[in-house]
């Protein structure tokens, strides 16, 4: 950062502040005179005992300070800066630790000789900056030879400052101490770079900071450039490798304050500045990108200040709850689709992308003077980049293998080289070198409507967004340069944009460029093992140009008031024919964008084993070309949202759409052979159970209805015949069983019993009370009463052995439910309080659609709102009170939203029809979310 002010001494009063610039004057914050005043007269009362003497100075002392942090504060409240807060803070620390100080040699130690040492801020703090939450690092410098005098100081100071319940980072050390360690540990030498002098012997300090540069820093900068890189590599890998991240962390995260703070460092070391501004001299950044570094620091300051203010400590990850609570501290309203929270982050995400080019820009030059190791570069490009000699370079040249522009004024001559150069450098598997980079920003506003209507410019890019191997790398890079938003205004408006919910990890551009990556490795075969359905039917769609486009374009109106899936598709339409799509293939990629969450939502939230489910969905897809295309699709976006979001669970369900309705597409059976399909099944399970005699199966045959045949694949009727068989033998009439399936992620809990309408909300309030997330539930009566229930829930475990562990406590817990044992709605209700709640954060409007037109047998009921502990239980039991049974639910939960969908019927069997009965069941499944789980 750029902050080394520090105090200079004056021969009476109080020292001047010459650091960074402050808002308030400096009694505001603190009253030196006033302090000293109270201090003298506690000694006078006190007589000179000292427990009594030093407990009153450290409340004196911490009056000082809260109130200067309260004044500090009010001030950044006020519209005030953060980098001035910042100021405040380190000001008000500077005085504290002076007046200490004074209080030591005057009142605790006043026989003592005076001691020879120098009290120096270190670190941040060394900056002249302190975030609110932040630790105090100090380095207590100690000439050469006996220290019984200062320790006994340092001692006295360090107590006050712990008493004041101060984080403390110190180290003793003499000017020979502080050089060895700084030549061995990059740490310190890091800290050395950003010393301020507080209080105490001036020539000490100078001392360290001559021969530390003389000794030090003039012959290592290519060793300390290596390790800051390498540094802020290993930190971005924990904090989270995309700046894109919806949570992202302010100070450790990529684009964060301690990427710019470590430009700094390295500026500093290898130039010899002081100062920021002194980078401008040595041509390392021109005015306007001093002024961008400004920017992003002073926004990201006083995003820091609040964050500390609000939570109270040093808290660095800007959440879901405290973006909000920020956003509404910044003045941010509403505007134009885009919510308080979703501008104040596309700003937040549009400044961490700034400090990203900042970066490149210190890196290029720091290669020109040979002070950084190229391999640490690149950021793009495989390491295992192929060796052939570039081709068709055009107006563009290689350097340092890297592409570049050939004259100053390649872009200038013809603006389509702006998007030539990506091209090229696509096509040749090769980076772009900094300085093109920075020329092609500089070259932005050439960017223009006859550029977007160029043939030549939107050729170049539609193959560049059509080429597998190169696809995310390439437009990621002209994302970052700022081309692709202006190339594609509907991209730009996107560009930052978060989606305020706990699903999506990613912005939306970063999540539409990831989706095209994960759509160019199936395209390469990559993703063969992980993905075999998809992958195989790959080479078989004909519309790929169209199924590209609809991948980069599936999302691109989030933010609109509109529904973003029929915005998109109008988008689609017209960018179809300016890139060079036919009109088939425009109509084609028009269609996927508007239904592009029509695969997903079907698969996770309907019964795919009802036939009326499979009829529905076929209908709307209409041919088996729009069905690969949207299979594909499903999974790039799916797999795009963020980590652990795929898994083999919603890999199984899209399988199971594809074939079933690719069966319907290609004119396979209908419902006319639902007779052949139970006796192919009943076929099949006899098969599986050799030791079972004709009588005992033909028995346990009947016990079920033709549903059951259909719905249960081959293995869950062998284990459920299995499980039926052992509690007629044992005359048990309440069992459990539990499997584990790593591939799916899930672990099923299925369970016999006498068959009652609670008998799911039960299961679902002990799973519940078990901390176990229900995704799928499978429900099954036998003709004798008795139910079977197959319930999945998401595993928690990797190893086996464990998750079994838990599933047998979690159907313990549902054995002890049904048997009366458990009361759940107090324990549901006690885990509900406790739980954290999202409900200050997010608001998500609790609705329900009623619809007959879906299942042939059953009512399908879909209830969303905000997910919570118990939601579950409370809807179950509310539909069990409307005397409903429940034949399937299906349980899906995108972050904080919840979306459950059961199919129902009366205890006739028949759907509910009835207008006012339709009402009714509204009615009450609102009221489980306005009650908060108590209706």
């Amino acid at each position: 950062m750029t902050f080394h002010g520090e105090i200079a001494p004056r021969e009476h009063g109080s020292p001047k502040w010459t650091g960074p610039r402050m808002e308030l004057p400096m009694k505001a914050l603190f009253d030196r005179a006033a302090v000293e005043a109270r201090l003298a007269a506690l000694a006078e009362r006190t007589s000179g005992c000292a427990p009594e003497f030093r407990k009153g100075a450290v409340e004196i002392f911490a009056d000082a300070l809260a109130h200067g942090r309260a004044v500090a504060r009010a001030a950044l409240e006020n519209k005030g800066s953060g980098l001035a807060c910042g100021a405040h803070l380190a000001f008000l620390e500077d005085e504290i630790i002076r007046a200490i100080h004074w209080c030591v040699a005057k009142h605790i130690l006043p026989s003592q000789s005076p001691p020879r040492l120098c009290v120096v801020a270190v670190g941040g703090y060394g900056r002249g900056a302190l975030a609110p939450g932040s630790d105090i690092d100090l380095l207590f410098l100690l000439p050469s030879g006996n220290h019984a005098a200062e320790a006994k100081a340092v001692e006295a100071m360090l107590y006050i400052l712990w008493d004041l319940k101060q984080k403390i980072g110190h180290a003793t050390r003499t000017v020979e101490d502080s050089l060895r360690q700084a030549k061995a540990d990059m740490t310190i030498r890091t800290t050395l770079l950003e010393c301020r002098y507080l209080l105490g012997d001036h020539a000490l300090l100078d001392k360290l900071l001559q021969r530390f540069d003389q000794e030090i820093v003039r012959q290592t900068a290519p060793e300390f450039v290596a390790a800051k890189l390498a540094e802020r590599d290993e930190r971005i890998r924990r904090a989270g490798a995309s700046r894109y991240l919806v949570e992202p962390n302010v100070k450790e995260g990529k684009g964060g304050l301690r990427d710019l703070n470590t430009l700094f460092w390295i500026a500093k070391y290898t130039y010899r500045v002081h100062d920021v501004e002194a980078l401008v001299g040595v041509g390392l950044f021109t005015a306007q990108e001093l002024r961008l570094f400004r920017r992003c620091e002073a926004f990201l300051w006083k995003v820091r200040c609040f964050l500390h203010f609000l939570t109270g400590h040093a808290e660095e990850r800007l959440s879901f709850d405290l973006q909000r609570q920020i956003a509404t501290e910044l003045g941010y309203v509403s505007r134009d689709g885009l919510s308080s929270v979703e501008r104040f982050m596309k700003l937040y995400f549009t400044v961490a992308k700034n400090v990203g080019d900042l970066t490149n820009i210190v890196c290029a030059a720091l290669e020109e003077r040979q002070a950084k190791p190229k391999a640490v570069f690149d950021r793009f490009v495989s390491k295992l980049r192929r060796r052939a000699k570039p081709r068709d370079l055009g107006p563009f040249a290689v350097e340092t293998g890297r592409v570049t522009v050939a004259s100053p004024d390649t872009f200038d001559r013809d603006p389509v080289n702006l998007i030539r150069l990506f091209h090229v450098a696509a096509r040749n598997e090769l980076p772009i070198h900094p300085d093109a980079l920075r020329l092609v920003t500089q070259s932005l506003p050439r960017i223009n409507g006859k550029l977007r209507a160029d043939a030549e410019a939107n050729r170049l890019f539609l193959e560049i967004m059509t080429s597998p191997k190169s696809c995310e790398r390439a437009l990621r890079l002209m994302n970052e340069a700022g081309v692709l938003g202006r190339f594609i205004p509907e991209f730009g408006r996107i560009v930052a944009m978060m989606q305020f919910n706990m699903y999506h990890h990613y912005t939306v551009d970063e999540h539409l460029l990831r989706a095209l990556g994960q759509l160019g490795a199936l395209g390469l075969g990559e993703l063969a093992e992980e993905l075999p359905l998809a992958s195989s039917i790959m080479p078989t769609i004909s519309h790929r140009r169209a199924l590209c486009v609809a991948v980069l374009l599936h999302d691109i109106a989030k933010g609109r008031k509109e529904d973003h899936s029929i915005a998109g598709a109008e988008i689609a339409r017209k960018l179809g024919p300016r890139l060079g799509l036919t009109a088939a293939e425009t109509e084609a990629a028009a269609w996927l964008v508007e239904y592009h969450l029509i695969m997903s939502n079907t698969a996770q939230g309907r019964d795919l084993a009802d036939r009326g489910t499979i009829e529905e969905f076929a209908k709307a897809v209409q041919t088996i070309e729009r069905l690969k295309m949207l299979l594909v699709l499903t999974v790039c976006d799916i797999r795009a949202v963020g980590p652990g979001v795929w898994n083999g669970w919603k890999a199984e369900l899209l399988r199971t759409l594809y074939w079933e309705t690719e069966v319907v597409l290609a004119g396979g059976h209908s419902s006319m052979d639902r007779k052949r399909r139970v006796e192919k099944s009943q076929v099949e399970l006899r098969e599986k159970l050799p030791g079972w005699s004709d009588h005992e199966f033909a028995e346990y045959a009947a016990r079920h209805y033709p549903a059951y045949w259909l719905k249960a694949d081959l293995p869950h009727r062998v284990a459920h015949a299995q499980l039926l068989h052992a509690t007629a033998v044992e005359m048990h009439s309440l069992a459990t069983e539990v499997t584990t399936d790593a591939y799916r992620s899930v672990t099923e809990i299925t369970v016999v019993a006498p068959d009652h309408p609670r008998l799911l909300s039960i299961i679902a309030g002990a799973c519940a009370v078990s901390g176990a997330n229900i995704v799928d539930a499978q429900i099954f009566t036998t003709a004798d009463g008795l139910a079977l229930d197959t319930i999945s829930v998401t595993r928690a475990f990797d190893r086996d052995e464990d998750e079994m562990r838990r599933g047998r406590r979690i159907a313990l817990a549902v054995e002890q439910a049904l048997r009366g044992e458990i009361h759940l709605s107090n324990v549901v209700a006690d885990r509900a309080a406790k739980a954290v709640s999202h409900a200050k954060t997010f608001s998500i409007p609790p609705d329900v659609v009623i619809d007959n037109s879906q299942s042939h047998i059953y009512t399908v009921v879909e209830v969303s709102g905000l997910d919570r502990l118990g939601l579950l239980y409370d809807l179950t039991r509310a539909l069990s009170r409307l005397n409903l049974n429940i034949a399937s639910a299906h349980i899906v939960t995108f972050g904080e939203k919840a979306v459950d969908t059961f199919y129902v019927s009366d205890l006739t069997g028949a759907k509910v029809t009835g207008q006012a009965r339709q009402s009714t069941l509204r009615r009450k499944l609102l009221d489980v979310f306005e009650a908060g789980g108590e209706a």
